[in-house]
């Protein structure tokens, strides 16, 4: 589900950043270099309550439209490519919803409409059309054999209207009429809401999350439009999901409400960061904007926490548009960015091969995957920048994120720093061919070049010639 929320923007976010440093004095002469807020008011100085698994780190999540993702439409279509992502370098995979579906108020066109996943008619069931039990045991088992984690998507703000839990009216927020009804403010006539405080239907949807976990082996899980629902939910259920003995990965389909990140997630949707890419590539923002952005995650999010960055995922290539819509030939920049910005990348299954379509929502509408596309190269590259340098990891395990004076305000350059771990950046914004300086330390270093895939020895003051809409890194480990 949809649920855009912006969290700050971005004049908010400059006069934060701005304050911040003139009062911290975090302008260090003669290095080129803006340090990092290190805290603010709303990140914690004690350890960090979301659990997050040590495996969560340095993985790259990759979302699966088990629909659209193969021509047989099910589980065994993934199974069947799990080797091509593992190559790929790919850490998590998030299954998107593989539940029954409702029927009544069923959307999608035609006599026999397959309807949102989104609708789910059980939690304890899986969608036939998908394959069954051992199916989705064999794609999982053969996930983790790879080393690679599965979380699923759970639906916990609406059921479908047929679901079972129906014969407890009390479970859902009823209407005037004492009916059920689809959520407010929304046009998900598929959907009826949920009651939160109902405590009965708490302890069930708690139980329904553990069943996948204890019964399937899942890693987590991604909650659709978890801003919809209470944070002390999510806390309970959280603490309900930790008597299975697992650590498990939580992601929220929200960036509105820092506070399901104290305990209860360890990520967020960045749909600020989204947006402000969108704003770059059309020319209505630039590098200041995203510094600005940057630093209010790193300023803002409880300690632990973090963003997951995106260029696409299923709803905006469904109902807003593709990559190259949005991104044209900008997307290798601003995907490298994604990488680089504090926090865990996303990829939505095509966009390593340059799907170009809008996949249909509530038809089958499989994806044509080009394996010959460069950027499958591209993204595999970055998929593997992203793991071995811990500079870049996710969280606490991630580095300190350092503005580099560039001396052009059409170059974005930073530095993602972590003892011994170092990843240089620096990003033309512009149509132009920039070359600018860059003070990347006081001596030279032997870094890795992204474009070469070459060691060289780095000068402390760095001159580069980036063309349009060009990037560089250079990393320590390649």
């Amino acid at each position: 589900m949809n649920a855009h929320v912006k969290r700050i923007d971005f004049k908010t976010a400059r006069s934060r950043l701005v304050a911040a440093c003139l009062v911290a004095g975090l302008f260090v002469g003669g290095q080129g270099f803006l340090a990092a807020p290190t805290s603010t008011s709303m990140a914690s100085a004690a350890a960090p309550g979301q659990n997050t698994p040590s495996w969560a780190g340095p993985a790259t999540l990759y979302e699966v439209n088990v629909r659209q993702f193969s021509p047989s439409h099910n589980f065994d279509g993934v199974t069947a490519q799990l080797g091509r992502l593992k190559t790929l370098g790919v850490g998590i995979l998030w299954l998107m919803p593989i539940y029954p579906i409702g029927v009544p108020n069923r959307k999608g066109a035609g006599p026999n409409p397959l309807g949102s996943p989104y609708s789910v008619a059980d939690y304890l069931g899986i969608n036939p059309e998908f394959g069954d039990s051992t199916q989705l045991h064999r794609l999982i088992n053969s996930a983790h054999a790879l080393g690679m984690h599965v979380i699923l998507d759970w639906v916990g703000n609406h059921t479908a209207w047929d679901n079972p839990w129906t014969a407890h009216k009390d479970w859902y927020l009823l209407d005037g009429s004492n009916n059920f009804q689809p959520p407010l403010g929304t046009d998900w006539t598929d959907v009826i809401q949920l009651n939160y405080s109902n405590h009965e239907m708490r302890n069930a949807m708690i139980a329904a999350m553990k069943s996948w976990v204890t019964n399937y082996n899942v890693d987590g899980f991604r909650e659709d439009a978890a801003g919809m629902i209470p944070v002390d939910f999510w806390e309970q259920a959280k603490a309900g999901l930790a008597t299975t003995g697992r650590s498990l990965f939580m992601l929220a389909e929200d960036s509105a409400n820092l506070q399901f990140l104290n305990t209860a997630f360890s990520a967020n949707y960045n749909w600020p960061g989204l947006t402000l890419l969108k704003n770059v590539a059309a020319g209505t923002a630039g590098k200041s904007d995203v510094l600005s952005e940057m630093y209010n995650d790193v300023s803002n999010y409880p300690r632990g926490s973090f963003a997951l960055n995106m260029l696409t995922n299923h709803d905006e290539n469904s109902w807003n548009g593709t990559v190259q819509h949005f991104f044209g030939d900008k997307e290798r920049a601003l995907a490298a960015l994604t990488f680089a910005w504090p926090g865990m990348p996303l990829l939505y299954n095509g966009q390593e091969t340059g799907l170009n379509t809008q996949l249909q929502f509530f038809e089958n509408d499989p994806i044509v995957f080009n394996y010959k596309s460069p950027l499958q190269g591209f993204y595999k590259k970055l998929v593997a920048l992203k793991a071995d340098n811990k500079a870049l990891w996710a969280g606490t395990d991630g580095g300190s994120l350092v503005t580099i004076t560039s001396g052009s305000p059409q170059v974005l350059a930073f530095a993602r720093l972590k003892g011994a771990s170092k990843v240089f950046i620096a990003i033309n914004l512009s149509a132009q061919k920039q070359t600018v300086s860059l003070h990347l330390g006081n001596k030279s270093q032997k870094l890795y070049n992204f474009a070469t895939s070459k060691l060289e020895t780095v000068a402390p003051n760095k001159s580069v010639t980036l063309n349009a809409w060009a990037f560089n890194i250079f990393s320590s480990a390649r």
